[in-house]
């Protein structure tokens, strides 16, 4: 698993576990990308970098879809890990 190579920001609460979840899933972040865009969010790689760097902020419709993808409930997005 690479590691990061910046810092987290603080924009929101869920990037990291985010990222976390979908690397145990061995999901490629591209891949990951092309997902939400399936269920109807537009992201491109630089928006779905800065949310998983926390360095902007996560809409509802986002952590909504993300979760979906990555079979958690909402809140477990939220959670300190």
């Amino acid at each position: 698993m690479k590691t990061r190579k910046q810092i987290y920001g603080d924009k929101n609460l869920v990037g990291k576990n985010i990222e976390l979840l979908r690397k145990e899933r061995g999901i490629k972040q591209k891949d990951f990308i092309a997902q939400i865009q399936l269920f109807g969010c537009d992201m491109n790689p630089t928006s779905y970098s800065k949310l998983e760097g926390q360095i902007r902020s996560a809409t509802d419709k986002e952590i909504y879809v993300i979760s979906k993808i990555l079979g958690v409930k909402m809140e477990e997005l939220f959670e300190e890990k």
